[in-house]
C-alpha cells in the first residue's frame, strides 16, 4: 500500500444518490500524484458524476474526498484553484476568437496574461489562436477545451472523455499531448473513457466503474497479470475488460432477483 502522500486525490466511500437511483456507489479511488489515471467504464457508469463530485459541480450524498490534501468542501475554492477541468463537449463564444475565450477564464481565474499563449501552446492551437470559435473544427474545438484546462498550468487535470468524436489522427494527437503532460510540467492526470485500448497507451493506473461501483483499481501491470490469470491474453485487455463487466451486470441481476 502506497504512503498517503503520494496521493494526489483520494475518495472514500464517495456515493452519490438520485431519489432511489445510485449514480456512484461506495467508490474509494487512490490516485497517485505525477501519473495518469484512467477512468474507465460503460457510458453511464458514474464516471462523471464522480469527476463532477470532484470538482464541487454536485454535491456527494455520502462520503468524502481530499484533493492535494485539502478536503472538501471547507478548501472547496483553494480544491478549485489547482484543478484544470474538462467535462463534456465545452462550449465557447462563437464569436470571438480563440485567444479571446481563453482571455475570458483568465481573468475570472486571475491569472497572468501570458497563461493565454503558453496554454495555445501546449495543445498546439498557436496560429489558430485569431480564428473565431465558431470556425473550429471539432478536433479544435476539443484542444481548446484542453487549452482551457491547461490555463496557469494547473497541478491536476480532471478530463472526461477529451477525445469523443474526434477522428483518429485528432484522437492520436490528444493522446500523445496528454500522455506528455505530467513529464512536461509534473502534474496528475485523471482521465475516462469507455474505451480502454485507448486508456491502456496512456495510463498508468486504471480504475473500472459499472453501475456506480469500482470493480478495480491497480497498475496496468496488475490489470495484465489478472487478465493472463483469468485465461485472457495479455494484449487482449479489452476483452477482460468487457467480461468483467458482464460478469457485474450478471451477478447484479441476480441480486436483484434474491
Amino acid at each position: 500500500m502506497m504512503d498517503n502522500m503520494d496521493y494526489m486525490i483520494t475518495t472514500t466511500r464517495l456515493t452519490k444518490k438520485y431519489k432511489s437511483f445510485v449514480a456512484v456507489d461506495n467508490v474509494s479511488l487512490n490516485i497517485r500524484k505525477g501519473s495518469i489515471y484512467g477512468f474507465l467504464g460503460p457510458n453511464g457508469a458514474g464516471k462523471s458524476t464522480t469527476m463532477k463530485m470532484l470538482l464541487g459541480l454536485t454535491a456527494p450524498t455520502t462520503g468524502s474526498f481530499t484533493i492535494d490534501g485539502k478536503q472538501f468542501p471547507n478548501d472547496r475554492l483553494s480544491i478549485l484553484k489547482a484543478v484544470g477541468s474538462f467535462i463534456e463537449s465545452p462550449s465557447f463564444y462563437a464569436n470571438l476568437t480563440g485567444r479571446e475565450n481563453l482571455d475570458i477564464i483568465r481573468r475570472i481565474l486571475r491569472l497572468p496574461a501570458n497563461c493565454v499563449e503558453d496554454a495555445l501552446e501546449l495543445v498546439g492551437l498557436s496560429e489558430f489562436g485569431g480564428r473565431l470559435a465558431k470556425k473550429y473544427s471539432l478536433g479544435m474545438k476539443q484542444r481548446l477545451g484542453l487549452a482551457e484546462a491547461l490555463l496557469g498550468r494547473p497541478p491536476i487535470l480532471i478530463l472526461d472523455e477529451p477525445t469523443n468524436g474526434l477522428d483518429p489522427s485528432g484522437i492520436h494527437e490528444i493522446r500523445n499531448l496528454i500522455k506528455s503532460l505530467p513529464g512536461f510540467y509534473n502534474c496528475t492526470v485523471l482521465i475516462s473513457s469507455h474505451m480502454l485500448s485507448e486508456i491502456e497507451l496512456i495510463a498508468d493506473d486504471i480504475g473500472i466503474l459499472n453501475h456506480g461501483r469500482l470493480l478495480f483499481e491497480g497498475s496496468l501491470d496488475e490489470l495484465q497479470q489478472k487478465a493472463i490469470q483469468s485465461g485472457f491474453a495479455a494484449d487482449h485487455l479489452e476483452d477482460m475488460f468487457l467480461s468483467m463487466v458482464d460478469k457485474d451486470n450478471a451477478d447484479r441481476k441476480q441480486r436483484a432477483k434474491l
